[in-house]
């Protein structure tokens, strides 16, 4: 491994440790208004939602919106469970058997 490589991935370990160790170093003291505690909340259901609906929509990299799309079909069935059971367990493993049976049983 080379100088810049080592020089590189030290650099990344430096900022990745420390925006973290500000973050949990600095938790407890500071507080945030009731308005942006609310909309923090959001943040996780956003995130998800950005890296789930491409993959299921354009899972060759162009727009399939079909009835052939296992990806679409698999996540509107696991979106049906997680209604219905409210489970996160049980949903992730109902959409993951879902695409396994679309994708290579039944061969969509």
């Amino acid at each position: 491994m080379s100088s810049a490589e080592l020089t590189l991935i030290f650099g990344m370990f430096v900022v990745t440790f420390g925006v973290r160790y500000v973050l949990f170093g600095m938790a407890g003291r500071i507080h945030f208004p009731a308005w942006l505690s609310s909309a923090l909340g959001f943040v996780p259901p956003v995130v998800l939602t950005a890296i789930i609906v491409p993959a299921v929509l354009m899972p060759k990299g162009t727009l399939w919106v079909s009835p052939n799309n296992p990806w679409l079909l698999a996540a509107l069935f696991a979106f049906l469970v997680a209604l219905v059971r409210k489970d996160l367990l049980t949903t992730i493993v109902v959409g993951m058997l879902a695409f396994m049976l679309l994708r290579f049983g039944i061969g969509l």
